[in-house]
């Protein structure tokens, strides 16, 4: 498949894609008003989606098809990274949560 059409394609993905990036981008203007996993998810959303936008033009100007692969690779690895590390921090939040709510003292009966 030529070069361009799959950077249409790339592009037009990228752009129909705004219903995950665009609640992405909502949760980072947030800031504070978002636990840190969730703004850490957002980001890896953003460079997932970033690195797709990224590769269209790279197709367009690179001749060799290991600059596109090698942009898909580094961003690819990036968001991964960065998802894995929302999971976790998202998991300490849970458990936090859960030894805060069994620390309450329970209620008294009426």
């Amino acid at each position: 498949m030529p070069q361009p059409v799959l950077a249409l394609g790339c592009a037009a993905v990228t752009a129909a894609g705004s219903v995950w990036y665009l609640p992405a981008v909502t949760d980072l203007r947030a800031g504070p008003d978002r636990p840190l996993s969730r703004r850490t998810a957002a980001i890896a959303c953003l460079t997932g989606w970033g690195t797709l936008g990224a590769v269209a033009p790279v197709l367009l100007v690179a001749t060799a098809w290991w600059v596109p692969a090698t942009v898909v690779a580094v961003g690819g690895t990036a968001a991964g990274a960065l998802w894995a590390g929302a999971a976790l921090r998202h998991a300490g939040e849970r458990r936090e949560t859960a030894r805060q709510w069994a620390q309450l003292p329970p209620p008294s009966p009426r």
